[in-house]
């Protein structure tokens, strides 16, 4: 029987071998060594095969193939086998710097675990042969471990900083800024112009690192898995006025954070979609009224607009039955879960505009997707508009339905006040994947910028960003109002971000592009070859949008699941941004329905002229899935007691959406995951954030935007405080102190960014997710900043009820 390994003799050129010990305990260590090569190896050859005879990288083979014959010559003690290995390892390093050069996060899954191999290899070099050769291949090893690692861990340490241009912004042409907030934040946005700026400037660059935690409260409305409350709290006079996971509406004292009043709309957990969320609340003022002169106004899960007295909490008597208004009246069928309003109503001219969300993928008939408007006093319906139906401005003829299925809008809007306009970002028609049913309305809204007019809820104009949108590009960033500088002076104007990174600047009173739109070609094909357009528009200001993915981007934690990732890239179809939807084979979504920009918006500092995008990079893998199909798999509506999931609120945005009323169900693999690590198959970074020049759209400065401390593998948190760029759902507030304020990212923290350079100046560790905008405000001459921790589903971050304000120390 052949012994192991025999144990080396250090007496000449001709080793006089002896027969291996069981009791060699080191021996058995090399033995182990050279099989787990063998098995780590098998899949490489394997793999490799496959990724070849699709077109794909040709290392991966060879690799495994040596990684085979070294174990298997550790194995029998031969230290053939450690040379062979040192080949593998200075090829390996070398072909890597070939495909992603000095980038260190790309290079880590591909050579920061052989490196570790390498030092076991090294250890084992004196049971392989005599002491004194292996002491000089020892140090040479070692040598190498120390650079390439050193290198490596250089390069992610530096990878988070800005990256600076030499583009310098140029303060913006306007002396008074109406729009800023100080003292109040009165509007989700700040203002309905959601610029998300104050020009409070206590808190700066020099003294922020002394900011400490001045109250907490707790809403007591503790979250289950699928809840996070997205809350952005108002500000007026001396309360803080915020809403909770299921929109309990509460008040709080600004200065201490103790609790004046609450009311509980008590929202049936059948009603919850997705997740429990609520993104904020709206204040109005009305000296007409003598139930309530100052109201707070909510829109609710099961999709019922509230008014309550901003001093008591009480339901506003006047405001629709005593204080509450059914907003689905006219929308026909509406099972619960399927209609709600997670974001805040708008208020422009003392019109109450509120849209809904209604749940992606279910059904082609889903329930309407018609914008309402309400007197902010006493509740009536002034008006609808229905897109597919122009003539109708109020309740539908007995008998029948606003339109089933048309876009909604479940985002927030923003509004001109001067003008009598609002602005939605419309969503997709029900079924997002799949375009051959839809009627020409829904063709010419969805995926568009609609301004209304007010005082008739009739369209004044409107802006598509995507044609024939089969990519759930729907539009979920608030637009920004802003005085735009131009040769001729400030034009009044929008910037409209986009899921596809795109950001549109437009004249808010007519909706022409003010800077260039081209209209560029675009993968055509897929199912429905006859509904792609040929071109889409694209900005000529500005994108977020990185270039294509390849295959070279593929990441992971080890060479497999970086090879897998491989396969699955060149076994899907991909052309490019706006790949058509494909069903024998997936297909490659890039950016993902998460953006480029989703609903956190961008924040604009209007004294610098200076932009604030924070923003994503994921892509999704997807698959139109055949009826039959998808029938076998139990992907069956919300409302149909054949779904598994009904009663946890269904499957999540296109996981699994059943699509009835249409030939394909669709399955969307959200950020393009691994099954078993959990790990994203780009390579990183996956979110960033970035200051773009008012005036010329160029880049300032720009940087990953997230850590990995609450990120790794098999969702392990890492706690390594590397700025990696992960997910990042909310968005940021700017002062004039020259500070950015945000959470948003899936690490849990909240910082003040340097707006000058990009740097982290201040952080501080949240006890949940911070998918929340702050704000700021200022009480007594102290300036505080308000976020609110609670998770959130999709970002899969630790669920609360914290509401967090920070503050300077008080000077005696």
């Amino acid at each position: 029987m052949l012994n192991p390994i025999p144990n080396a003799e250090p007496a000449n050129q001709n080793l006089t071998r002896r027969p291996w010990q069981p009791s060699d305990l080191k021996g058995w260590l090399v033995f182990a060594l050279g099989m787990f090569f063998v098995l780590f190896g098998l899949p490489l050859v394997v793999g490799g095969v496959w990724l070849i005879a699709i077109g794909g990288s040709w290392y991966y083979l060879p690799a495994g193939i040596a990684f085979v014959i070294s174990g298997a010559l550790f194995m029998l003690g031969r230290r053939l086998g450690a040379a062979l290995y040192g080949a593998l390892f200075v090829v390996t390093v070398l072909w890597s710097l070939y495909e992603v050069g000095l980038n260190g996060w790309a290079l880590m899954p591909r050579v920061f675990g052989l490196s570790i191999l390498l030092l076991l290899v090294l250890a084992a070099l004196p049971v392989l042969q005599p002491a004194r050769p292996a002491r000089r291949f020892v140090l040479i090893g070692l040598g190498a471990f120390v650079v390439v690692v050193g290198t490596i861990g250089v390069l992610v340490v530096t990878a988070g900083r800005p990256t600076m241009h030499n583009a310098v912004p140029v303060a913006s042409t306007t002396s008074s800024n109406p729009e800023a907030v100080a003292a109040d934040w009165p509007a989700y946005g700040g203002t309905y112009a959601a610029q998300r700026y104050s020009s409070l400037d206590q808190i700066n660059p020099d003294n922020v690192s002394q900011l400490t935690r001045v109250w907490e409260y707790r809403t007591g409305d503790l979250p289950e898995e699928r809840w996070g409350a997205e809350t952005t709290p108002l500000k007026i006079g001396d309360a803080v006025y915020l809403c909770s996971a299921r929109n309990i509406l509460i008040a709080l004292d600004a200065r201490t954070g103790s609790e004046r009043w609450r009311h509980d709309p008590v929202i049936p957990d059948e009603n919850i979609p997705y997740t429990a969320a609520c993104r904020g609340v709206a204040y109005f003022a009305s000296a007409g009224s003598q139930a309530c002169p100052t109201r707070v106004i909510e829109g609710t899960l099961d999709a019922r607009l509230i008014a309550v007295n901003a001093q008591s909490g009480e339901p506003c008597t006047d405001f629709g039955d005593n204080g509450y208004v059914d907003t689905t009246r006219g929308m026909g069928s509406v099972a619960p879960g399927m209609v709600s309003m997670t974001s805040p109503p708008t208020i422009v001219q003392g019109v109450v505009v509120v849209g809904h969300q209604i749940l992606d993928g279910e059904r082609r008939d889903a329930p309407s997707g018609v914008i309402k408007g309400f007197d902010a006093v006493s509740g009536e319906m002034l008006w609808a508009w229905d897109m597919a139906r122009p003539d109708l401005s109020g309740m539908p003829p007995t008998g029948e339905t606003y339109t089933r299925g048309t876009p909604n809008m479940w985002t927030i809007a923003s509004g001109d006040e001067q003008l009598g306009l609002v602005y939605l970002p419309m969503g997709n028609s029900a079924a997002d994947y799949y375009s051959g049913t839809r009627t020409p309305p829904e063709n010419q809204y969805a995926s568009a910028l609609v301004a209304l007019d007010v005082t008739t809820g009739r369209p004044a104009w409107h802006f598509q960003t995507v044609y024939m949108d089969v990519w759930d590009y729907d539009l979920g960033s608030q637009a920004t109002l802003v005085d735009f500088p131009t040769p001729a002076g400030p034009v009044p104007a929008l910037l409209l971000p986009s899921k596809q990174g795109e950001i549109y600047v437009l004249d808010r009173r007519s909706g022409e592009p003010l800077t260039g739109v081209e209209e560029r070609p675009v993968p055509t094909g897929g199912v429905e070859p006859e509904q792609r357009t040929a071109t889409q528009p694209f900005s000529l200001y500005h994108t977020l949008r990185r270039p294509d993915v390849r295959e070279r981007d593929m990441w992971g934690m080890s060479p497999i699941d970086q090879m897998i990732c491989r396969i699955q890239f060149r076994a899907a179809t991909y052309d490019g941004i706006y790949t058509p939807p494909t069903t024998e084979t997936r297909w490659i979504q890039y950016p993902g329905y998460n953006g480029g920009s989703d609903w956190g918006g961008v924040s604009v500092d209007p004294q610098r002229g200076v932009i604030i995008a924070n923003y994503n990079d994921m892509p999704n893998y997807n698959r139109l899935v055949p009826r039959e199909e998808a029938n076998e798999r139990g992907w069956f509506p919300r409302d149909d007691p054949r779904n598994p999931e009904a009663d946890s609120g269904g499957n999540p945005e296109g996981q699994g959406a059943p699509q009835i009323g249409v030939p394909f169900a669709v399955d969307v693999n959200a950020g393009w995951r691994m099954p078993v690590t959990g790990l994203l198959c780009k390579q990183p970074p996956w979110g960033g954030i970035r200051a773009i020049d008012l005036r010329s759209g160029e880049t300032l400065w720009d940087r990953p935007f997230g850590s990995a401390r609450a990120n790794g593998p098999f969702g392990i948190p890492s706690m390594l405080p590397f700025e990696i760029g992960t997910p990042n759902n909310a968005g940021s507030v700017i002062t004039a102190g020259g500070l950015i304020f945000i959470a948003a990212a899936t690490d849990n923290l909240i910082r003040a960014i340097d707006i000058d350079t990009g740097r982290t100046v201040w952080q501080d560790v949240l006890p949940a997710g911070g998918q929340a905008t702050p704000m700021v405000y200022e009480m007594d001459g102290r300036q505080y900043l308000v976020i609110t921790a609670a998770g959130h589903h999709f970002m899969e971050t630790p669920v609360g009820d914290y509401v967090i304000a920070y503050a300077l120390p008080e000077i005696d």
